[in-house]
């Protein structure tokens, strides 16, 4: 048996402006942007070399605008692994992504917390190798 997560749905205020983010600041792929209905897409972006992709979701009702930001509750909620924390920590910021605190070294790896555009909370992590 084999299983893995395909997508994970991340809600955002606006396709477009979610998809800039993602390619532009984030250097993630746009792999697909297919419309539903007039109001619908079915949105994935995935980083380079990665296998789960985010689907992003439109808020279409108050409901789910009021999440807009806190799908995680306050606490890291995604996690970006990279081959080079450096590069992408360095890159992302000269992008304009909002990093919360200075880059660390943890027993597991070099991270930084970051927010995306609505302020969901991103661990950047370059784990260590595992031997």
């Amino acid at each position: 048996m084999s299983q893995h997560l395909a997508q994970i749905a991340l809600l955002v205020r606006d396709y477009d402006e979610a998809i800039a983010f993602f390619t532009q600041k984030m250097g993630f792929v746009l792999v697909e942007d297919t419309p539903l209905t007039p109001e619908k897409r079915w949105v994935r972006v995935c980083p380079p070399g990665g296998e789960t992709c985010l689907l992003l979701a439109r808020a279409a009702i108050p409901e789910q605008q009021a999440f807009l930001g806190k799908q995680g509750g306050g606490r890291v909620f995604l996690f970006l692994h990279t081959d080079d924390f450096w590069r992408d920590y360095h890159a992302m910021r000269a992008q304009g992504v909002h990093f919360l605190e200075e880059p660390r070294h943890e027993p597991y790896g070099t991270v930084a917390v970051f927010e995306d555009l609505y302020g969901n909370r991103w661990d950047l992590i370059q784990p260590l190798q595992q031997e």
